[in-house]
């Protein structure tokens, strides 16, 4: 007697898994959904996707000819950053600028020169604000240019020091040496990619199940729902760790990110986030019991949300206090936290801590209340 409860669970619990993995096996198009789909997402996003501005026209109007003024333009020729363009007058730059044609236009006066001895020269620099992000990016690349070639004229003697009070800024990038933002959006994709494999994965295949009766037929035998649930999460567990692997090497080898921070933490919280993904596809699969309802909630419901309001296109600090709570409730606000501070900054501990904690408490609320939806729709 003493073997037979938790000897025919676990009896009971390999049978249906094995069932399960051979059935995952069959089922090609989702086997394929499970592994392939991470890596094509990841590279479509990945090389697809950038908030970097690279090689933005600006158009230059030289209303001074001295050699000083047409160093100011070799000065704004900064490889990568900007690509001026020498065109003859105001009028010409605002129609290439109303043509989307430049994205700004530096005005250099004919006085330029004259007052640059003198020390008060100025340039002015009008910006396509359409977009605005866009814009202030080519502000700053534009102001940076102009301070560097201040600065190499000073080197070089033919000025004076610039004159920024007595302080000198020497600026350094931290946690993203390279200032560009695939590091900063492929650590997000992850996130969004083992959402997708997770709950929508999870809630399409059960709900299929449940569709074509095949969980009541199973539920009619000796076994357990938990014991049903278990079986369902290991194989699409499994899927999701081998989809993790995919993108974690992509991160690495194809996009070059850095790991500053442990490998063993971030696979320990990942882990827990694929048990709250699964989690949400489970409840979702339960209450819906139909594939294109469960496909479409799951989406309403976990992806996109995880896409626009967990911090990985917009900080959530920034947002209106409605959409930050909102943005806070979602579980994958923190594992979004959490691999990208894993990525670029290290390991903080702190923070490690109180997420990972988090998403232990998603995990086992929603596969409780998994098995709960379930075992109350049996009754």
């Amino acid at each position: 007697m003493s073997a037979s409860p938790s000897g025919g669970f676990w009896r009971r619990l390999v049978s249906l898994t094995r069932k399960e993995v051979r059935q995952l096996l069959r089922d090609r198009a989702n086997l394929m959904m499970g592994i392939a789909l991470p890596i094509v997402l990841i590279l479509i996003f990945g090389y697809g996707l950038s908030l970097d501005v690279k090689n933005a026209p600006v158009a230059v109007v030289l209303d001074d000819a001295s050699p000083v003024a047409r160093d100011v333009v070799a000065g704004l020729s900064t490889p990568g950053y900007l690509a001026p363009r020498v065109v003859g007058s105001e009028h010409e730059a605002y129609a290439l600028m109303r043509a989307r044609e430049v994205d700004a236009a530096v005005l250099v006066p004919a006085d330029f020169s004259r007052r640059l001895a003198a020390g008060d020269a100025q340039v002015q620099v009008l910006l396509q604000g359409a977009d605005a992000s866009r814009a202030t990016m080519i502000r700053g690349y534009v102001a940076g240019a102009l301070a560097s070639w201040g600065q190499k004229r000073a080197d070089r003697g033919e000025a004076a020091r610039p004159a920024t009070g007595q302080v000198q800024v020497v600026d350094r990038m931290w946690f993203n040496a390279a200032n560009t933002s695939t590091w900063y959006l492929v650590p997000g994709l992850i996130v969004l990619i083992m959402t997708l494999v997770g709950a929508f994965l999870t809630a399409l295949v059960m709900a299929r199940e449940w569709e074509r009766g095949t969980l009541e037929s199973l539920f009619v035998t000796p076994v357990r729902p938990v014991e049903v649930l278990l079986a369902k999460i290991i194989p699409y567990f499994c899927v999701g760790m081998i989809g993790l692997a995919l993108c974690l090497a992509a991160a690495a080898f194809l996009f070059h990110v850095p790991m500053y921070g442990s490998l063993l933490i971030l696979l320990l919280s990942a882990m827990l986030y694929l048990f709250v993904a699964l989690g949400i596809g489970l409840v979702i699969s339960s209450v819906t019991r139909n594939q294109f309802l469960a496909s479409q909630v799951a989406l309403i419901a976990s992806f996109l949300p995880a896409l626009m309001l967990s911090g990985f296109m917009f900080d959530l600090r920034n947002v209106p206090t409605a959409i930050r709570i909102i943005g806070q409730i979602l579980p994958a606000t923190y594992f979004m936290e959490l691999i990208k501070s894993l990525f670029l900054a290290g390991n903080n501990w702190p923070l490690i801590t109180r997420n990972c904690a988090i998403l232990a408490a998603y995990a086992v609320v929603l596969l409780g209340v998994a098995r709960l939806v379930t075992r109350k729709r049996l009754d």
